[in-house]
């Protein structure tokens, strides 16, 4: 029965979804998903999504390479090719949702594709990209927005639960990977560790201290922006640390976030209502209907922890970032979690830590970074001996590249950063100080792609 048809009728039938994703290791695959800021190279301003020039031309531009066009009414809205999706964020946030690949090699070379892609689009547009985790010189109110709907209802309700959930919508922007899992003790494992560790992360891919144009304070203000965004569907979930946590504490907790909307032949708010009264017809957007298995996609994308569980596991807590950083963080955390004696030592390191140092920890890492105090030391201390596992698994996965290289290669520059205790926030920061005078204009000429 399709989608139009089917409606769920048990919450047998959400835990059993994400059940659905357990597969076995000779299947794993890695999604990357990473964001970009698209501006005019005339005056750096923020490219709109309207115009000869603007965004919808950039993504039918892109079509010229076999990307299949996806229509929102009249607007083009995302592309898509061979497994992977080119999606636009609120604010303009340009962004790949890659295809399910076997190794870094394959995901390096997608990530590369598609910058050299965008790039020859962009030339022809007069139009620049940059990766960084929040934008360096727009105001909010500046922002221009894109013409989607669910974005429309989101924006809406978002100041509703936070002072910063439009910052979060319209000026930031991230590189996440996507990881899949055997069972659900597997899963269990992996979204604890990933937890545990995904401030680590948000340290070392710290590239966020600039706001309209000045130092703001923080290395990654994107990271700070998510602590009061809304409490509701955010945050370090302790309850995936308390013994018997699996699928259905997921779901339970999914069904507890409040909903944005419902999708039928476009979008209908139905922001702050609850999936548990839509599952039993009361839904007071939709009266009387109950819903479908499309409704629950989507639910689950409304909900923004620090780790987020779908049919895979998303690890979140990066900010975006230049090239080589791109193909690092998917490295990072394949090397800790897709090898089986690696996933052991990192969990021996993490497994007899409290919630509480937990968030402290994710708590302290916008502002401080790697120097963030954890245990009698620094994050910097801890980061020695994660990098080094991950580079450990990276090595006995002997994922060999066209050059006979392993996939350890990839981890360089987290390497780079540790050993200087540098993440790339105090680059930018050393670089305004000195090379450019305080001239922020400079980011856009230094740091593009």
């Amino acid at each position: 029965m399709g989608d139009s048809q089917q409606t769920i009728e048990s919450k047998t039938y959400l835990i059993e979804s994400l059940e659905a994703g357990a597969k076995p290791a000779a299947d794993w695959t890695i999604g990357t998903e990473h964001e970009k800021f698209v501006y005019n190279r005339s005056d750096l301003s923020p490219a709109a999504y309207e115009g000869e020039a603007g965004i919808g031309a950039l993504l039918d531009g892109l079509r010229r390479f076999g990307w299949e066009p996806i229509f929102e009414g009249q607007n083009l809205i995302a592309l898509q090719l061979a497994g992977a999706t080119v999606t636009l964020e609120p604010g303009g946030q340009f962004e790949l949702s890659g295809a399910k690949l076997k190794d870094i090699h394959e995901t390096c070379d997608e990530v590369h594709r598609h910058l050299r892609q965008v790039k020859e689009v962009g030339d022809d547009l007069d139009l620049g990209f940059i990766g960084l985790g929040f934008h360096p010189t727009i105001r909010r109110q500046d922002v221009p927005i894109m013409p989607k709907a669910r974005y429309e209802i989101m924006r809406a309700y978002m100041p509703k639960k936070g002072s910063l959930g439009l910052d979060m919508m319209l000026r930031t922007a991230t590189v996440q990977v996507n990881l899949d899992f055997s069972s659900e003790n597997d899963m269990v494992r992996k979204f604890r560790v990933g937890l545990a560790l995904q401030p680590l992360a948000t340290a070392l891919f710290a590239n966020s201290p600039f706001t309209e144009g000045r130092p703001n304070g923080f290395k990654s203000l994107r990271s700070h922006v998510w602590t009061d965004t809304d409490p509701d569907r955010t945050g370090m979930l302790p309850f995936v640390f308390e013994e018997g946590f699996g699928f259905e504490s997921y779901v339970d907790y999914v069904l507890d976030v409040p909903m944005y909307f419902v999708y039928r032949d476009g979008y209908i708010d139905a922001s702050g209502q609850s999936f548990r009264d839509f599952m039993k017809g009361k839904l007071p957007a939709l009266p009387n209907e109950l819903p479908r298995p499309s409704d629950w996609q989507n639910h689950l994308t409304t909900v923004f922890p620090e780790v987020r569980l779908k049919t895979f596991l998303e690890m979140r807590g990066a900010d975006g970032g230049p090239w080589s950083r791109l193909c690092a963080l998917p490295a990072f955390w394949v090397g800790l979690l897709y090898h089986g004696a690696a996933l052991d030592a990192v969990w021996d390191l993490v497994k007899d830590w409290s919630f509480e140092e937990m968030n402290d920890l994710r708590n302290a890492v916008p502002k401080q970074a790697l120097d963030a105090p954890f245990r009698g030391g620094t994050l910097r201390d801890l980061a020695v001996e994660v990098v080094a596992i991950s580079d450990s698994g990276l090595a006995a996965r002997k994922r060999l590249g066209p050059s006979g290289e392993t996939e350890q290669g990839y981890l360089q520059t987290i390497h780079q950063s540790v050993e200087s205790n540098r993440v790339p926030a105090d680059a930018l920061l050393s670089a305004y100080g000195k090379l450019w005078r305080g001239d922020i204009s400079q980011i856009f000429e230094q740091f593009s792609y």
